[in-house]
């Protein structure tokens, strides 16, 4: 049975990923900050800002899915040092925490693979998403890094995301008026939901993906390479 370790499990993409997985009859381990909603295989509660947050699991996994991130949208102007260096531990340096504590596990493993995610905003680049580019631009170049090193035993690969219909983009899509104004930038007209990004990553985790790594796969209805309109 493949076992999948959801990290940051509380997000409501995490949810539907774990649903998704769960339906394919595989085993899922969670960690997260609190409890979360639904019956986990397994679940940890971690305190990041202790040294030793990361619980020990025993056996193989045979895919990480990394979920942390935030969402800064601030004039370049007005963000402070310390604001780009707590997003930065959120969602560069806690991946990284993460893969090396876990990596003994994943080597265990047949073809194991790791999943972080990005966004639209690197390559696209947009207003007051400075911190968001550099972060998100941090993971991507890890993932390829990682990719190179980690191959042919353990797979990597990166989701570059657009605006999602979740709890953590709440300010983005509180009105049906800024889903829509949000919706029309997009060559698809509308945002993303859960169940797209969860399609998508149980494919980029499973064997039917098995020779694709060091890759920024864009779900973002076509925002990064297309010209609206």
């Amino acid at each position: 049975m493949k076992t999948t370790l959801l990290i940051g499990a509380g997000s409501d993409i995490a949810k539907e990923i774990f649903n998704t997985l769960k339906a394919k009859g595989e085993r899922v381990i969670t960690i997260a900050r609190t409890e979360v909603d639904y019956l986990s295989d397994q679940h940890y509660v971690v305190d990041w800002s202790a040294s030793d947050a990361l619980p020990t699991i025993e056996g193989e996994i045979h895919s990480l899915i990394y979920f942390p991130g935030s969402i800064t949208l601030k004039p370049f102007r007005s963000i402070k040092p310390a604001d780009f260096q707590t997003d930065f531990e959120i969602n560069v340096l806690n991946a990284i925490r993460s893969v090396q504590a876990y990596l003994p596990n994943l080597k265990l493993a047949n073809q194991a693979s790791i999943l972080f995610f990005s966004s639209v905003a690197v390559q696209q680049g947009m207003s007051f998403h400075a911190t968001i580019g550099v972060n998100k631009g941090a993971i991507e170049g890890l993932t390829r890094s990682l990719a190179a090193e980690f191959a042919p035993a353990i797979r990597v690969n990166c989701i570059a995301l657009s605006l999602t219909d979740t709890k953590l983009a709440g300010k983005l899509t509180s009105t049906p008026e800024k889903i829509e104004a949000i919706a029309q930038k997009h060559p698809m007209k509308r945002i993303g939901n859960v169940q797209d990004v969860a399609n998508y990553a149980a494919f980029i985790t499973s064997e039917e993906a098995s020779w694709v790594t060091g890759q920024v796969l864009h779900l973002d209805g076509g925002m990064s390479v297309i010209k609206n309109g």
